[in-house]
């Protein structure tokens, strides 16, 4: 085999970025004991950041990229996505997505840049990003300019289906993105699963080969798309008429992540029996090999660390935050209700995507569907806000907007879609807001504030008989991880200049609707508004926000927090510790100093502190991050005692701690914390359920090992990884009670 990938959601364990280096580098060292020692490509679908890895940087999907019209932006998205897939090892990407979106019912719409050729033909200054001035430099990750050709424009938008077009409207519409990806270099190219007029293009040789190799001039290779040959014949799984046609058409590598072995065997026959010539087998060989010479390949076949640190880093975060408020495109802002006051306000957020990581990611993030809720660290746009606004001003949150009243001054829901990928993305159907966002809504202009939606959707939605009644209308598209863009353009800091990439729908029944086909939308292709006024200055005095804190000495009743101090020392005379639930703060104390001992507390209960730092005037700062803590149950007070044994080989260990009840009563029931301080990592765990926040990590009994009786032992333990030193931990708890270190 010449290359391996990680479809969505088949990712190491831990999924980080030193893992998937070392992934990478156990498949490359097992290809090089091969007899020609000949190094694999292997692929991922980093299709909007390195989104299957825990911790990357989550760009916005490309329909919120084709909305800021901006190549550069998107050239050094390209080259930041490269440095952090590099930083894993992995040295072929399954993108750009050239897909020219027709239909907004397609569930990959939000893969396109837009609905006209001229805007995703416009951002294939990605693939010199993603590939650098040329391959082999340094970060050069190889391109896949995909889906080719036409999968955009199949009849209803049915994913996988067929573009029913003259050859006349599929070149003009379709072919323009491939061929400019062609001019600039991209390494690859991905054939779609669609049909045109009724035959695959897995197995067009008039596409593949006459159009794409002779006429456009590619020297790069074609792969198929998962299992695509498969289609070829019509009949389920793959036959010897699959194979034959794909190769013969000019597929140069297939991607057959379950049929591999068999493929082999069939290809094998057909060039055996003549019916495919061995100067075809010789062009693809030559192809693939080119591209693995010019990546260097064959000169630093192992991942280059230097870029491992680049994953999530705060630069790339930053160029995401950019490129969010640059994908904001005001559709309705009645009154000048935008941009929202920064000082002096008071804030209502509701919806189930203002507080969701997943959600304002969609499809293609940490796997292949996506899925609700934060399975990766960012901002969150109800976060976003809280950062952004002054010390005078409340925010209120509440999913489904209960608690909201007439002296709230805004309401800001956030609404929309919840993650997709091809094929369940489809809307065949109505495309509208769900009763869950309906409702919500409702409930907050029934309070009488105005209303301001910001939509988080893949693509516009059916939602013009509801429009009249909201006094503002944002399409906030799918920004990934980076959710303070949004609050940037909600509040002024960014003024809005994105422009639609597609024109929206005055009701689902006109799809497809397209800019020039004689229907009236509701906002036409490249509609977006600006803001008239500028946004009130922020309060320059108030005092910048404290570290985040941590929490020690953990019991049923009390916890010790402490934090970094404001940088702003010269105003800052004390700090307020506040309890947050369910988006209320709950004053806890209030301290002179950057630490608090909070008692009063409530046994075996979870709380999440904050800090905000306050000054003379009464300014108080920007809210810092939480902490949460679970008080003890009450129960298994006793004292303890940890034994804590590593056995080190390489950069992976065996961790095994033993946990002894030196006490006089039972534990009933053990959850053991401790931190790592190294970089150190856990995998498998055993004798309990082992998980790890940063450096965090927490193991709770398994049912049979739940109960330690007074004098007698448990032993638990997991595997890990490291780089650098591998030191102990300092420090362990057993139901939040400090244990001796045997």
């Amino acid at each position: 085999i010449g290359s391996v990938l990680s479809g969505g959601g088949s990712p190491p364990s831990p999924n980080n970025a030193t893992s998937w280096a070392n992934m990478y580098d156990g498949f490359q060292n097992a290809a090089l004991t091969t007899p020609l020692g000949i190094p694999l490509l292997y692929g991922a679908d980093a299709v909007h950041g390195h989104n299957n890895v825990v911790g990357a940087t989550i760009f916005p999907h490309n329909i919120g990229l084709g909305a800021t019209r901006n190549p550069t932006l998107v050239q050094n998205i390209g080259r930041a996505t490269a440095e952090e897939v590099a930083g894993t090892g992995v040295d072929w990407n399954f993108a750009p997505c050239l897909c020219v979106a027709r239909n907004d019912r397609w569930g990959r719409t939000y893969e396109s840049y837009g609905e006209k050729p001229e805007l995703p033909t416009s951002m294939t200054p990605y693939i010199t990003g993603l590939q650098g001035a040329s391959l082999g430099g340094a970060a050069s990750v190889l391109a896949t300019a995909r889906h080719y050709l036409g999968d955009g424009g199949t009849t209803n938008g049915t994913d996988q289906g067929n573009t029913q077009l003259s050859e006349a409207e599929l070149r003009a519409i379709h072919l323009p993105p491939f061929q400019a990806a062609v001019q600039r270099g991209a390494g690859s190219v991905m054939i779609s699963f669609s049909s045109w007029n009724g035959t695959k293009v897995h197995g067009s040789q008039y596409l593949i080969t006459n159009v794409l190799k002779n006429e456009l001039g590619f020297s790069g290779f074609v792969i198929s798309d998962w299992d695509g040959i498969n289609q070829i014949d019509g009949a389920s799984g793959i036959s010897a008429t699959d194979v034959r046609t794909a190769v013969n058409a000019g597929i140069d590598m297939v991607m057959v992540p379950n049929d591999w072995q068999a493929f082999i065997g069939l290809l094998r026959t057909e060039v055996q029996a003549g019916r495919v010539v061995m100067s075809r087998i010789d062009d693809a060989n030559r192809r693939i090999l080119t591209k693995k010479f010019e990546l260097g390949l064959f000169e630093r076949p192992l991942t280059d660390r230097t870029f491992t640190g680049t994953v999530g880093s705060a630069a790339h975060r930053t160029l995401a935050r950019s490129a969010v408020a640059q994908s904001q495109v005001v559709l309705k802002n009645s009154g000048n209700v935008l941009p929202l006051a920064r000082d002096n306000n008071r804030i209502f957020v509701a919806g189930k995507s203002a507080d969701n990581i997943g959600n304002q990611s969609g499809g293609w993030t940490i796997s292949w569907q996506g899925g609700s809720g934060n399975p990766t660290p960012g901002t969150s746009i109800l976060q976003g806000i809280r950062n952004t606004v002054g010390s005078s001003t409340t925010v209120t949150f509440n999913q489904n907007g209960s608690g909201i009243d007439s002296s709230y001054r805004v309401a800001v829901a956030v609404v929309g879609e919840t993650p997709y990928a091809e094929g369940q993305g489809d809307r065949p159907g109505a495309m509208g807001l769900d009763s869950a966002d309906l409702n919500t809504i409702n409930t907050l202009r029934a309070s009488g504030v105005p209303v301001v939606v910001l939509l988080v959707s893949g693509r516009p939605l059916d939602i013009a008989g509801q429009l009249p009644n909201w006094n503002a209308l944002v399409a906030s598209w799918l920004p990934g991880t980076e959710g303070q863009g949004v609050a940037d353009v909600l509040f002024g800091v960014t003024q809005p200049a994105g422009k639609l990439p597609v024109t929206w729908m005055s009701s689902a029944s006109q799809q497809p609707i397209n800019d020039g086909d004689g229907k009236t939308p509701l906002f036409p292709y490249g509609f977006g508004l600006t803001y008239t006024t500028q946004p009130p200055p922020t309060d320059t005095t108030a005092p910048t926000a404290p570290g985040t804190p941590t929490a020690a000495s953990v019991t049923s009743s009390s916890v010790n927090l402490s934090w970094a101090a404001s940088t702003d020392n010269v105003g800052v005379t004390g700090y307020d510790v506040v309890r947050v639930q369910n988006g209320t703060e709950t004053a806890q104390a209030a301290t002179t100093t950057n630490s608090a001992a909070l008692t009063g507390l409530t046994a075996g209960t979870s709380y999440t502190f904050a800090v905000y730092a306050k000054d003379a005037a009464g300014n108080r700062s920007a809210r810092s991050g939480t902490v949460a803590v679970t008080t003890s149950s009450g129960q298994g007070t006793a004292t303890c005692r940890v034994r804590y044994a590593v056995n080190d080989w390489g950069s992976g260990f065996t961790g095994n701690v033993t946990i002894s009840n030196t006490g006089t009563s039972a534990i009933n029931g053990w959850t053991l914390r401790f931190a790592f301080p190294g970089g150190q990592q856990i995998g498998q765990g055993w004798e309990g359920t082992w998980s790890q926040s940063g450096n965090q990590v927490t193991a709770v009994n398994a049912s049979w090992n739940g109960t330690i009786s007074a004098g007698a032992s448990v032993t638990t333990g997991f595997n890990g990884s490291y780089s650098g030193s591998n030191p102990p931990p300092t420090a362990f708890t057993v139901n939040n009670n400090p244990c001796t270190i045997a």
